[in-house]
């Protein structure tokens, strides 16, 4: 059991955790058997800095700026007996992905090497932010949302803060208090966050202290040094199995894995045992939500012992298919090609 590091407060056991500095990626064989959601002790983490420990007692949430007519400083009570709604969504790392721009393409890109671990789907709880804008009367001409965290400031360039368009804001951010039933864990915002729907995980700003609504366009290091260019993710696919799993001859298999895309509901997955070149539909039942993940499966039937390459590519319903490579991001985010997941056959 590998404890919590000085950066994040909840225990990352290496069998369900891959820790990157002060990030943890969860391991996709942990979500084998489960249910919809991620739970809370395997979600994983992305902290620019540490998890603040933060008093609710005195916490507060200002709404403010030349974009509202009645700026206010909201508690934690007050928030609370605010009406609430409740949204299945996905929460995923820009970079999610990186490191298969190494493995895959060889042409690695900087930053924390994540697989395909930097995603989780919960159970959100709280008030959409277009309501608490109302309620400080937003303005016509109110153009950026910038939402600032709470962490400790990042470097030279501050508190983790970065501004959402009014639309988007007004539209289906929620301004969450709960994750999975349950108030969100210090790691994941305690005592409020926001929830950005398809929208790269960095939107969802952590921890939330501050909402400045402003009538002209907003510019932080989030939105210009780092994450420019990144919005809408793209679609993805994993396998709930380990890398490099051993899997026994003759044993017939049932294959399971999660699809998404930030730009709506996954239509169609199919798998491949043989690197590419033959594929098959794979099957899928029950929740089918454009904001959070597709669970399928298939049957699979290894004929031979050796190593085999498994794939998964998954087509939204913009048309939208995973390709089987993708142009490198200078930073190395939106990685969507299908990913090749070893695996090796052996006698059992």
């Amino acid at each position: 059991m590998r404890q919590a590091t000085a950066s994040i407060v909840k225990p990352l056991p290496d069998h369900l955790f891959r820790v990157h500095g002060n990030s943890a990626e969860m391991r996709w064989e942990s979500m084998a058997g489960l249910g919809y959601h991620t739970p809370n002790d395997r979600f994983f983490v992305r902290n620019h800095t540490s998890t603040p420990l933060i008093d609710v007692t005195t916490w507060q949430l200002r709404v403010h700026g030349p974009g509202v007519r009645r700026p206010h400083a909201f508690t934690y009570d007050e928030l609370r007996a605010m009406p609430s709604r409740t949204y299945d969504v996905a929460l995923e790392c820009a970079g999610n992905g990186r490191r298969f721009y190494r493995t895959q393409q060889h042409d690695g890109a900087p930053g924390t090497q994540w697989g395909l671990g930097g995603i989780g789907v919960a159970r959100w709880r709280g008030v959409p932010l277009k309501h608490l804008l109302k309620e400080v009367g937003v303005l016509p001409e109110a153009v950026d949302v910038l939402a600032t965290g709470l962490d400790e400031p990042f470097e030279e360039y501050g508190h983790v803060r970065r501004p959402l368009p009014i639309a988007k804001a007004m539209d289906d951010v929620l301004v969450a208090y709960e994750m999975n039933g349950v108030p969100l864990p210090p790691d994941h915002g305690f005592p409020a966050r926001l929830v950005v729907p398809g929208w790269v995980g960095i939107a969802s700003i952590k921890w939330l202290g501050e909402l400045e609504v402003a009538t002209e366009k907003i510019f932080t290091p989030w939105n210009t040094v780092f994450y420019a260019d990144v919005t809408t993710q793209p679609i993805k696919s994993a396998f709930e199995l380990p890398w490099n799993a051993r899997v026994p001859l003759p044993d017939v298999r049932i294959l399971r894995g999660r699809s998404w895309s930030g730009r709506g509901r996954i239509v169609r997955v199919e798998v491949s045992d043989d690197g590419g070149l033959t594929w098959r539909e794979a099957e899928h039942h029950g929740h089918h939500l454009a904001k959070a993940w597709l669970p399928w499966h298939i049957e699979w039937t290894p004929r031979r012992t050796g190593t085999r390459l498994l794939m998964a590519r998954a087509t939204d319903e913009t048309g939208a298919t995973q390709p089987l490579t993708c142009t490198k991001h200078p930073m190395g985010y939106h990685f969507d090609a299908v990913v090749r997941h070893p695996v090796h056959v052996v006698f059992g």
